[in-house]
């Protein structure tokens, strides 16, 4: 079993005590820094650092921005060096309050398939800069893999960009591919997988639905997991309220989570909140 975690969303923002006492409060152990793209500028890092501790939640990753692509890409000749500067900035920042392990998207969308090696091969080389930077700085870079034309859709994407240093890792999506059974993904990446976004789909496209409203084998992707020696945090990547693809009867809550973490953990059936998919 796991520790229990969630992304933090835009309220860590607002007021991260009362953030970090509603996931204390509900049995959340572990948080991932994730806001909009406009919000990072206002992170009060060391505000944020203090609720961590006074309320023991664990800041346990750092998702680093990647939108809009038109700004950010680190796959994109002419964007490449000024979105790795900027990421530079923030894994400074976040890893001087104790943040080690920072989540980045390895492109943007989309990609056509005769501009694919050249984005590929900027990719590698801005991943390079930052497994240096984050490494200077006591952390490392997990690449993420991602659905559709972007960078990373598959383990032999992944393994390909994480090839050019020693010290880049791998944050597992598990509602991200499409083109690959996640545990055959889990099985070929292996001890490289350092941390996770756990949420649910469709097998058609990235839904970020809780566990048991989509269609992952969740007691194969736990135990595949496992297998491999993965020993990070369970941590979910969705938000509580209803989206334009699934409605809920109420928004989940904390407790929603650990339940249903539990529910896997244990092998138990998932319990959901009734509501409608709209796909």
């Amino acid at each position: 079993m796991y520790k229990i975690g969630i992304t933090s969303g835009g309220a860590v923002v607002a007021g991260c005590e009362e953030l970090f006492k509603k996931f204390k409060d509900g049995g959340i152990e572990a948080t991932e820094l994730s806001v909009a793209p406009e919000a990072y500028a206002e992170l009060d890092y060391k505000r944020i650092a203090a609720a961590s501790k006074e309320y023991g939640v664990e800041l346990w990753s750092f998702h680093l921005p990647f939108s809009p692509f038109a700004v950010l890409d680190i796959s994109k000749k002419e964007l490449a060096k000024d979105t790795v500067s900027y990421l530079e900035e923030l894994i400074k920042k976040a890893a001087d309050v104790g943040i080690d392990k920072f989540v980045i998207h390895p492109s943007g969308e989309p990609i056509a398939p005769e501009e694919r090696a050249e984005r590929m091969k900027i990719s590698k080389e801005s991943l390079a800069v930052l497994a240096d930077t984050a490494r200077r700085n006591g952390a490392v870079i997990a690449v993420e893999d991602l659905p559709r034309t972007c960078l990373g859709n598959s383990s032999s994407d992944i393994e390909e960009l994480i090839s050019v240093d020693p010290d880049l890792y791998v944050c597992f999506d598990t509602n991200h591919l499409l083109g690959e059974d996640p545990v055959d993904f889990i099985r070929k990446i292996g001890k490289k997988i350092i941390t996770v976004h756990v949420s649910d789909y469709d097998f058609i496209n990235e839904r970020h639905w809780l566990p048991g409203e989509g269609k992952n084998d969740w007691q194969a992707i736990y135990k595949a997991l496992g297998e491999v020696g993965y020993n990070g945090v369970w941590l979910y990547e969705l938000g509580f309220g209803s989206t334009k693809r699934i409605t809920r009867e109420r928004p989940l809550t904390c407790e929603d989570f650990v339940r249903n973490a539990k529910e896997i953990f244990e092998g138990r059936e998932l319990t959901v909140v009734p509501g409608q998919i709209h796909v």
